[in-house]
């Protein structure tokens, strides 16, 4: 059984956890409060480049008249053979379920396509060294070309699926540049034909309480401006309420900024019966504009991650600061007990010895 200084030791010790853990709530908290800023100030841009492609489309024709061939060759389906799937993860700990999460539903994704060769880029430290430990990492080789290019040949695939590429850090310091080359490389390895689709692992952020985590299809393009949604899970409503509490405690609005009537004038922008005049032909156009919104996509994506994984570890943080200071209140209590057990002992040897005199 502890003594009184055993247990005034333990309870030290948990008051200086709770310290630190209610620092890191307080930091998250602030975190937050500028990642939903980020994301707000991202969401002008995507909505105009989506009501200028929707425009677009709506006032010129896609397919070329001489061939019957799309404008871009992102609208073009194939079966789904070759995917990729960028996996979208945090970058540290202490954030509860949040990196644990994401990897279920991608491995719910990598299961349930058995029959398709499935290639991962790895957005985050988390999600990157997981999936190291369970699939193969892609093979490169150099070779020269025609013209005397260095270029980069994948070798013989090792299985069914792999790690073709990882972004570790990237959603610490979120650079646009960092987030465009990578969209880049998704356009150019679908126009090659190296893939036959794109999906993006992430967890969808609209308040701290609207969180949930989806599997979206970045390519092929179907229709511009709606999400395809392949697969989505929302949380609990007991996940729903701890997230206020916490939110609530570190100062943080539970609804989202009012953005509709930014949204509604970014639409009349397709929708007004104007006669444009277009310089450039529809495949130059497209050419242009599509690789911008789907850097816009992805931008998009990586923001909500950022902001959901600091309202995650808010949430955790306020929920270690909460079983501290439960976890004191019982170790002073059973210290409380010791101590009396303790001085009612030394009564009992007092009153005896004087009574045996």
């Amino acid at each position: 059984m502890a003594n009184v200084l055993d247990l005034r030791r333990r309870i030290r010790s948990v008051k200086n956890t709770r310290q630190i853990t209610k620092a890191m709530k307080m930091v998250s908290a602030a975190k937050l409060r500028r990642a939903q800023e980020r994301a707000l100030a991202a969401r002008p841009y995507a909505r105009m480049i989506t009501s200028v492609l929707q425009s677009l489309r709506g006032r010129v024709d896609l397919f070329d008249e001489k061939t019957g061939n799309l404008c871009s060759p992102l609208f073009v389906t194939r079966p789904e053979k070759r995917v990729l799937l960028i996996v979208v993860s945090g970058d540290k700990g202490f954030a509860g379920a949040f990196n644990a999460n994401i990897l279920k539903v991608a491995y719910q994704f990598i299961n349930g396509n058995p029959d398709k060769e499935i290639d991962i880029e790895a957005v985050g430290r988390k999600s990157r060294d997981q999936l190291r430990r369970r699939y193969p990492a892609a093979v490169y080789t150099e070779q020269t070309d025609e013209h005397g290019q260095t270029l980069q040949v994948r070798s013989a695939r090792q299985g069914n699926v792999e790690l073709t590429g990882d972004h570790p850090g990237l959603l610490v310091k979120l650079e646009i540049s960092r987030v465009e080359a990578l969209a880049h490389n998704i356009i150019a390895r679908y126009v090659h034909e190296e893939i036959d689709a794109a999906y993006i692992v992430y967890n969808e952020f609209k308040s701290v309480i609207s969180q949930r985590l989806v599997v979206e299809r970045l390519l092929p393009l179907i229709e511009v401006g709606k999400q395809q949604i392949t697969g989505a899970v929302e949380p609990t409503a007991e996940e729903k309420e701890r997230r206020a509490e916490a939110a609530l405690s570190a100062g943080i609005d539970l609804e989202p900024a009012d953005t509709t009537e930014a949204e509604e004038e970014a639409k009349k922008f397709g929708t007004q019966n104007v006669d444009y005049i277009y310089e450039q032909p529809p495949s130059e156009l497209f050419a242009g504009l599509l690789p911008q919104y789907i850097f816009s996509m992805l931008y998009h994506a990586m923001t909500e991650s950022v902001a959901a994984e600091h309202a995650a570890r808010m949430t955790a943080m306020d929920s270690a600061t909460n079983n501290a200071s439960d976890m004191i209140d019982d170790l002073t209590l059973h210290m409380n007990r010791v101590r009396q057990a303790a001085i009612t002992k030394e009564i009992i040897e007092i009153v005896s010895g004087a009574a045996a005199l």
